[in-house]
């Protein structure tokens, strides 16, 4: 079975709603090792090679994290920058992450339309992604659609459950080995035919 790591990333985690369904939903699947970023460095002085260890204990790296500015929270992105070193995840002989499978998992506030090229933000979503999937690239991992929940504020609690179900779907699917020939001309992932079986 794979083993899928959730960096998880939100410095108000106790004030999101979305983003405390999802969690609750998944944290405790088998197989899934849950790892609050904020919660573990919040003087934010990364465990460079704790990190390590765990990428390297797991197929599957899912990026957790609301939508912040098109990008991820600062910690996110510190970890990123401090975690995968040349030499070890990318470069000559940097290759420890070689063939896992990474995706994003981000709530926004806006909804699908402003994320467009006549909508308010000029871009989509997959385009604002760009840095992380050509982190992967570069650190040859295969990288999936992003599981979007978005319009947060105007979800209701069965919206919630509805998409907290849709990520525990998706676990079991990305353990099953999910793949891009799977996500095929779908801008998120949440959107393909094994996701939408209800």
């Amino acid at each position: 079975m794979k083993k899928i790591l959730v960096l998880f990333s939100h410095p108000k985690f106790e004030k999101s709603r979305a983003n405390t369904a999802l969690v609750n939903h998944i944290k405790d699947i088998e197989g899934v090792t849950f790892h609050d970023l904020y919660e573990r460095y919040p003087d934010f002085h990364i465990d460079v090679s704790a990190e390590k260890e765990l990428l390297n204990a797991h197929d599957i790296i899912i990026w957790h994290h609301p939508f912040y500015w098109y990008s991820c929270p600062p910690l996110m992105k510190q970890w990123i920058d401090m975690v995968l070193e040349f030499g070890w995840a990318y470069g000559p002989n940097g290759n420890a992450l070689q063939n896992k499978t990474c995706l994003n998992v981000i709530t926004t506030g806006g909804s699908r339309k402003v994320y467009c090229s006549e909508g308010s933000n000029s871009f989509t979503v997959r385009q604002f992604l760009r840095p992380f999937e050509q982190t992967a690239n570069l650190c040859g991992m295969e990288y999936l659609p992003p599981f979007a929940v978005m319009e947060t504020h105007k979800l209701s609690d069965s919206d919630l459950r509805s998409y907290a179900i849709q990520y525990g779907d998706l676990i079991t699917l990305l353990k099953e080995n999910l793949s891009n020939n799977d996500c095929e001309g779908f801008s998120f992932i949440n959107d393909i035919p094994k996701l939408n079986t209800q």
